[in-house]
């Protein structure tokens, strides 16, 4: 990397491999390799949590730091050096008291309470590491909530005069409906004096709210794609935040994410029994029968089999399952196969399923990275019924792999799905426009007509979707521009 390349420094609560819980982990994996490639000196730092096994991934300690918080210096906060994908330098903050914990932000599913202390700390650190290794980022890139608090304790830092001051702030949103509700206790060990606890600053409803923060005084804000920017921009859709991204509007836009195809690839997956691509799908015929037996479903490939893969939750259109999914299942000729955890409810909801249609669904609880893939490759149609979804990437990775998405149309899946034309069967999905299950159950139905009525439609769509791509070149492009507006304009 020259000496004089953009310096670029991403802050997350999750990288995949090491940390995932959903989308967020694969976009802060996957964009600081997309801008090495273009020349940035891009690097990551991330929280070690219990669950990331230092001899797995080759992990080196380096120096402890001294990270100078609000209230004093924060003690026992380890380094350790890593390599992500991409040659990307990766750096984890130790701190047992806050990241030695099984779960990220909760422990089956209640909240831990300290997380502003928890995730202010690693944005604290990150910089110190940065001080302490002579290496001070032209951009701070913090994700979400977590790491939102960055953006006015680097304003705070600009305004005392500090060397970090210097480092301009982005802010890319990938939910908004997370916002990091904390008591105001915690604004002294932040940094953040009581002129950042206003309205207009870091306070609602009588609390701290980091994302609300992070929106007030970063130097620039990004989203995940540009129908969900939209839709933020107003409520409901803002959540409360609309009128705040309203005024900094000049420095907001919706950049779609990308799709890493080095790993969601069906022409080379080493995870799924047969390799194909769009001009002989001999592959995919045997990736079906393959899954099929794996998840004890009745091996026929003339029957439509339905994928699902998703975190089960409200957001993501559970209610419209559980609406629509026994309605389809009763009526139509149909098969289904289920990865996800989640909600209890839900999760029961799924196991349900599986016992009262034995042979014809099949319900894993739980993630499987390896099970993802194959669901991608052996089902013929993939569910996303998101009652909002930012961006999305199963449904990118869906269409790689020549399995049609059938969607909301909302956020990114309104963006990268085409819509099924009959006329011309043209198309990479089936979109339905309202969240209801009537809506869903209809355009299941839709997909099982195509399938059985109109099969060369469904080949023509299958190559279609295949030749189309979201890589993060493009996307990576339009961050750098980001960034070297930001830079220019503290600078100046």
């Amino acid at each position: 990397m020259e000496p004089s390349a953009l310096k670029v420094l991403l802050v997350a609560s999750e990288c995949a491999p090491y940390a995932k819980c959903g989308g967020l982990g694969d976009v802060v994996a996957s964009l600081p390799k997309a801008l090495r490639q273009q020349g940035v000196d891009a690097r990551i730092v991330m929280p070690l949590y219990a669950s990331i096994a230092k001899e797995k991934y080759q992990l080196q300690p380096e120096p402890p730091v001294r990270v100078l918080c609000g209230n004093g210096e924060v003690n026992g906060c380890g380094v350790w050096r890593g390599q992500a994908d991409g040659d990307v330098p990766i750096g984890f903050v130790e701190h047992d008291r806050y990241f030695a914990r099984t779960g990220i932000y909760d422990d089956n599913g209640y909240e831990f309470g300290d997380n502003a202390f928890r995730f202010g700390l690693l944005g604290m650190a990150a910089m110190q590491i940065c001080r302490d290794r002579d290496w001070l980022p032209d951009v701070v890139h913090g994700h979400d909530w977590p790491t939102a608090v960055l953006m006015p304790q680097v304003h705070a830092w600009r305004k005392a005069g500090l060397p970090s001051g210097r480092t301009a702030s982005v802010l890319t949103i990938h939910n908004q409906s997370y916002q990091g509700y904390y008591h105001p206790s915690a604004m002294g060990y932040l940094g953040l004096g009581a002129e950042f606890f206003t309205p207009d600053g870091i306070e609602a409803w009588g609390k701290i709210n980091l994302l609300k923060g992070g929106i007030n005084f970063a130097d620039a804000i990004t989203t995940v794609s540009p129908t969900y920017a939209r839709e933020i921009m107003s409520e409901p859709g803002g959540q409360g935040l609309a009128m705040y991204l309203q005024r900094r509007s000049d420095d907001f836009e919706g950049i779609l994410n990308g799709a890493d195809y080095d790993i969601w690839n069906p022409e080379t997956d080493r995870r799924i029994p047969a390799n194909y691509r769009a001009e002989s799908l001999i592959g995919k015929q045997t990736c079906k029968r393959e899954l099929q037996a794996e998840r004890g479903l009745q091996e026929d490939p003339a029957v439509p089999l339905f994928g699902i893969v998703t975190r089960l939750a409200s957001q993501k259109g559970t209610g419209l399952m559980r609406e629509a999914l026994p309605w389809a299942l009763n009526e139509m000729n149909m098969q289904l196969v289920a990865l996800g955890s989640g909600n209890a409810d839900d999760e029961e909801f799924f196991r349900w399923l599986a016992r009262t249609y034995p042979g014809r669904v099949s319900a894993e609880i739980g993630y499987s990275e390896d099970l993802a893939h194959r669901i991608q490759a052996g089902a013929d149609f993939f569910l996303m019924p998101s009652l909002f979804e930012p961006c999305g990437l199963a449904q990118m990775y869906a269409l790689r792999y020549g399995t049609l998405p059938v969607v909301h149309a909302t956020g990114g899946l309104e963006d990268t799905i085409e819509q099924y034309n009959p006329d011309e069967g043209r198309g990479t999905g089936f979109k339905f426009y309202s969240p209801t299950g009537q809506a869903f159950h209809d355009t299941i139905g839709w997909a099982v007509s195509t399938w059985y009525d109109r099969p060369s439609h469904v080949t023509q769509m299958r190559e279609q979707a295949m030749r189309v791509r979201f890589d993060w070149e493009t996307s990576a492009q339009r961050y750098l521009a980001i960034y070297r507006r930001v830079v220019a304009r503290q600078r100046n």
